[in-house]
């Protein structure tokens, strides 16, 4: 099929010749790089590090990572689509990506200053929220690249394998944290273990990872050209028009689902991926030693799942892949609150893993197919938002039950409510066939 048939009948521009092999590894290998902060950072090592030894209690910790997070959570809310939309009218996304990449590095190096002490909760707790938000900028332009790379019958597979590369390099970066500093007699550089500094070296390390393997998408991946508007229009006419979309919110009836749906369900997601290792230390009795190799194992099989349902995705929909996703983490994730043996603890946490790549993957690929033609930024800024509006709920939640019922079981037990409501919303949503080639819906 011609590219002027298929942008025709999938109502995109005529797409050009598509990017190299090497473009799109380097666009994956993104993922790699930025998969080093929540895997090590947010997830695993310096949370547990955070709660466990910087915070006056793990209780307290706990809360006040939640309260970071939350803040942080509704300026990226705030901000993203501004941007987002101000972008698409500018035409480039690359120069906004390096930005938000250098940003986003410096605040985690940053992390490496808070010492184990609770004088220094709140240096880390700032550095924490301000990473975050620089985070989660990049990937609003990161992720709007993706329907410029392949057409809508193969998102799936680019998202997926992006994805699955993503876990694999938080799989890595965890190892070389593991094995050079934190559990050894000897941390790599000489460094003191009587100040932390084999903890704290995590966060050079992640950011280090972040800025390198970001390299190649800056110089393989071809971007979109200038519109040729100066900054000020870009910025008038992108402020403009996202102020169109969001008065004539009701002609994207399918986006508008789509979002409040994975608004809930992501909330949920972010919010395990916040506390999974701050759980496993407080509930189960783990060293962060032994939660580095949980979150191993987690991320291995996380990055197996997403690699292999990046095929199903294309398959039978985007909006399938989610709902199975979600359905398996809802019934594992309540296993996972219930158990009591640290066996079967690990064990159901390897079968959870599976099933986040997928429940992310997929709603990237739905979410490019569902993006009108020229938005595409704008789109993901509202995706974005979606992750965001509400994130402040997620961890508020489990802060508060984990304080009023004295209980880290019973605060992440709060993440089901999100899980099941957003699998309830997602369910009459209709998505363009990735087969039809033809924006058919399902």
């Amino acid at each position: 099929m011609s590219a002027a048939v298929e942008g025709e009948r999938s109502g995109r521009p005529p797409r050009p010749p598509g990017p190299r092999r090497s473009a799109l590894v380097a666009w994956c290998l993104y993922d790699w790089a930025n998969s080093a902060f929540p895997a090590v950072i947010l997830t695993f090592v310096f949370a547990t590090y955070f709660t466990q030894a910087v915070a006056r209690t793990p209780v307290e910790g706990t809360a006040q990572w939640g309260i970071a997070l939350t803040l942080s959570a509704f300026a990226i809310a705030l901000i993203s689509p501004v941007i987002g939309a101000i972008a698409d009218q500018g035409g480039r996304r690359k120069p906004w990506l390096l930005c938000f990449t250098v940003l986003a590095a410096f605040f985690i190096s940053m992390l490496w200053y808070a010492k184990p002490e609770p004088a220094d909760v709140l240096w880390a707790l700032v550095f924490l929220a301000l990473a975050n938000l620089a985070f989660e900028f990049s990937i609003v332009f990161y992720n709007a690249m993706l329907p410029d790379l392949t057409d809508e019958r193969r998102m799936g597979r680019l998202s997926g394998w992006g994805w699955g590369l993503g876990y694999a390099g938080g799989l890595v970066c965890l190892v070389i944290a593991l094995f050079g500093f934190v559990d050894t007699d000897t941390p790599l550089f000489g460094l003191d273990k009587e100040t932390a500094e084999h903890v704290r070296a995590a966060a050079p390390l992640a950011a280090l990872w972040y800025a390198v393997f970001a390299v190649p998408l800056f110089l393989f991946t071809p971007d979109r050209p200038k519109t040729g508007l100066g900054k000020a229009e870009a910025v008038r006419a992108g402020l403009k028009a996202l102020g169109a979309t969001l008065r004539n919110v009701r002609r994207h009836k399918q986006i508008v689902r789509f979002l409040v749906a994975r608004m809930i369900y992501i909330d949920g997601l972010n919010t395990l991926f916040a506390f999974g290792g701050i759980y496993a230390a407080g509930v189960h009795g783990m060293d962060l030693t032994e939660v580095i190799y949980f979150g191993i194992a987690l991320n291995a099989s996380a990055g197996v799942g997403a690699a292999l349902f990046a095929w199903v995705d294309d398959w039978i929909g985007a909006k399938r892949t989610i709902l199975i996703a979600l359905g398996a983490i809802i019934l594992i994730a309540a296993a996972i609150v219930l158990v009591e043996d640290k066996a079967l603890f690990w064990t159901l946490g390897v079968m959870l893993g599976v099933f986040f790549g997928p429940a992310q993957a997929a709603s990237r690929s739905l979410m490019a197919r569902l993006a009108p033609s020229g938005m595409e930024a704008e789109m993901f800024g509202l995706y974005a938002l979606s992750g965001k509006a509400t994130a402040f709920l997620g961890p508020a939640l489990l802060a508060w039950a984990t304080t009023a019922f004295d209980s880290q079981r019973a605060g992440m037990a709060t993440v089901l409510i999100f899980f099941i409501t957003g699998f309830v919303l997602l369910i009459p949503l209709k998505e363009p066939s990735p087969n039809a080639g033809n924006g058919a819906c399902r």
